[in-house]
């Protein structure tokens, strides 16, 4: 394992804060420009409290070869939509203050405007011990340490990761509503231990999403925040692989497309965007675009 050539902010656990900052390509950006813009935030991006993603717009401009196509699987069946929101860059900052965190994506922003625009942001948190909004604890099959490592980057020449994020948006008020043992088979788990109930229906979030269940195994490396903007509130789900086909795996079956059974998140929960990036590696502590 050698975390020198990675970003560590992915191997790491959640901050207590962070941003997400989402960027469009502008029209007629040339290779030179975009390798220049790149440059120019190189300092910033140390891969702790800067975590970059390419989207497909980037590496295709880049010329990018060796590396998977980031087309998100979208998904509108069984009751459920599942949506495609694809973007150029991503941006995830991370640390223990909301200030410093907003004061260097302000600095990026203003860094990127020439070859990029700015389409959103989400603040994120960490909860408890890492919690979601519903109470139950985020990422308790997590894969640790070495293993951990093997599964969150690419074991190809090129090297990075692939990131899955989605924003999922909670009816709170709804989930509340259930009873203590509907709540519990709707996730999998018991509220108070964690422990996962073998007698859950096989709509539960945990069945679905049972990462042992596939062949071969579809292991991820979690670290969703949750998030809260005006009344509405959620999680910023991230899964980290060294391959986009884990994720697409898993969230196939929670549509259902397996078996027609449909995980019971989308009962209080929906997914309002959809996008994979790759992240890519480290050198001397900025990030290594020469592999590209």
């Amino acid at each position: 394992m050698d975390l020198k050539q990675v970003q560590t902010g992915i191997y790491e656990t959640v901050p207590l804060h962070g941003r997400f900052l989402y960027f469009q390509l502008k029209h007629d950006v040339t290779v030179d420009g975009l390798s220049e813009c790149l440059q120019s935030i190189s300092d910033d991006v140390d891969g702790k409290s800067v975590v970059i993603g390419f989207g497909d717009a980037v590496l295709n401009l880049l010329q990018a070869k060796g590396l998977e196509s980031l087309r998100f699987p979208s998904y509108e069946t069984r009751g459920v939509q599942v949506p495609a929101t694809p973007a150029a860059l991503l941006l995830w900052l991370r640390g223990d203050d909301h200030g410093d965190v907003t004061i260097k994506g302000q600095s990026l922003i203003a860094k990127l405007r020439s070859v990029f625009d700015f389409e959103s942001a989400v603040n994120v948190f960490r909860y408890k011990d890492g919690h979601d909004l519903t109470g139950y604890e985020d990422g308790t099959e997590n894969p640790e340490g070495e293993e951990a490592f093997e599964t969150a980057f690419s074991k190809s020449p090129k090297g990075g990761s692939y990131l899955a994020i989605q924003k999922w948006q909670h009816d709170l008020v709804s989930f509340k509503a259930k009873s203590k043992i509907e709540q519990d088979h709707t996730i999998g788990r018991e509220l108070e231990s964690n422990e996962e109930l073998d007698d859950a229906p096989e709509s539960a979030h945990v069945k679905r999403t049972e990462q042992e269940a596939f062949e071969p195994d579809t292991y991820l490396l979690r670290r969703s925040m949750p998030y809260s903007e005006d009344d509405h509130a959620g999680l910023m789900f991230l899964a980290f692989a060294g391959t986009t086909e884990s994720f697409s795996k898993i969230l196939a079956k929670m549509v259902g497309e397996e078996d027609g059974i449909v995980d019971a998140l989308f009962s209080f929960s929906r997914p309002l965007t959809g996008a994979f990036f790759w992240c890519p590696p480290m050198k001397d502590g900025k990030m290594d675009l020469t592999v590209i």
